[in-house]
């Protein structure tokens, strides 16, 4: 199983300004490629602060200077924010100032409160049925001289210029939780992303079984890859720990306030939640976050990872957006480097 980081800019309050958190997003990046992780995603989303992050290929294109090893991904581009002709040329000029580092990864988009901004009326069916005709729309102008007639898009023969430096092209993952995204993915040789968020392990099994089911019905297709997606938190000791458990709480706390959006907004930050609403919610407790994702010692990850190696999954990917300090996720993310990743060499 291969690791790799999953990190944005990201802020609950306005304390840093976005010069020093996009600082600190790149020392993290610079972390992951000196310590030997497979790769570096970073996503989409638009007027948020929650999570920061306009366009992912400026971001790549700049680490793609800063880094020397690691792949580098889009986790995710949200796909009915983009016209296929656009998606395939930005793809393919990323992937040639990469040197061929791209791993294109497609979703539908998650957020109510973008599609609101982006698309009024779009909803999540939308969205899916976009992605559904932008991936082999992307794949037919990377081959060139190809012209589309679908029921989102429509245009004449195209070919993407320039055309990407990977041959036939990067890796495409598609972002699948429900069955159809998963058989989506595989019928169209695109590699899979899970993201089970604070579920826990019998989430974790299940999207392994959907992607398993897929696999066989579509036996003609080389089996694709699949990557978790999952918070992590290496600790020194209990206090630490404990301490990362709440801070993880207060985080899912804000993620689903954001995805109910319900909450006023002001700046780009979202309401304040106080103490009660935090304590409201009993399946985001921090005793649930130590339940439910790998935080803990070294030694405690390292048995919770091999439980996801054993279920097949080809690479794990540790999501290090928190509401944490830099210090605290640099820390933790040289821990994981240092006494997680040599148990799975």
């Amino acid at each position: 199983m291969k690791f790799s980081l999953f990190v944005h800019m990201e802020r609950l309050d306005a304390s840093q300004n976005h010069k020093e958190l996009y600082d600190e997003f790149v020392q993290l990046c610079e972390i992951a490629d000196r310590g030997g992780m497979h790769a570096i995603w970073t996503g989409e989303h638009h007027a948020m602060d929650f999570t920061i992050a306009p366009n992912p290929f400026v971001n790549i294109a700049d680490l793609a200077r800063r880094t020397r090893n690691v792949r580098l991904g889009t986790g995710t581009v949200i796909a009915p924010f983009w016209h296929p002709i656009k998606l395939a040329g930005e793809a393919a000029m990323t992937d040639i100032i990469a040197d061929g580092r791209l791993d294109l990864g497609i979703a539908r988009g998650a957020y109510s409160f973008e599609y609101e901004r982006l698309l009024p009326g779009l909803d999540a069916w939308g969205a899916g049925q976009r992605m559904r005709e932008l991936v082999p729309a992307v794949k037919g102008i990377w081959r060139g001289d190809y012209a589309h007639d679908g029921e989102f898009w429509k245009f004449p023969s195209t070919t993407s210029a320039p055309k990407p430096l990977q041959e036939p092209h990067p890796p495409i993952w598609v972002a699948a939780r429900d069955p159809n995204s998963h058989e989506f993915a595989v019928a169209n040789g695109c590699n899979v992303q899970c993201t089970p968020l604070a579920n826990g392990e019998a989430e974790i099994a299940s999207l392994m079984e959907r992607f398993n089911a897929a696999c066989a019905k579509s036996p003609d297709i080389a089996r694709p890859k699949i990557m978790l997606l999952l918070h992590t938190y290496v600790g020194s000791d209990q206090a630490d720990i404990d301490q990362a458990a709440s801070e993880l709480s207060v985080y899912y706390n804000y993620f689903f306030a954001w995805f109910r959006n319900q909450r006023p907004i002001s700046q780009g930050l979202i309401e304040r939640l106080s103490e009660q609403e935090l304590a409201e919610n009993r399946n985001l407790a921090p005793d649930m976050m130590k339940a439910n994702m790998p935080v803990g010692t070294a030694d405690e990850v390292v048995a919770r990872l091999k439980v996801y190696e054993d279920l097949g999954y080809d690479e794990y990917s540790l999501w290090i957006d928190s509401g944490m300090s830099f210090e605290r996720k640099k820390a933790s993310l040289e821990r994981f480097i240092a006494d997680v990743m040599p148990a799975f060499a």
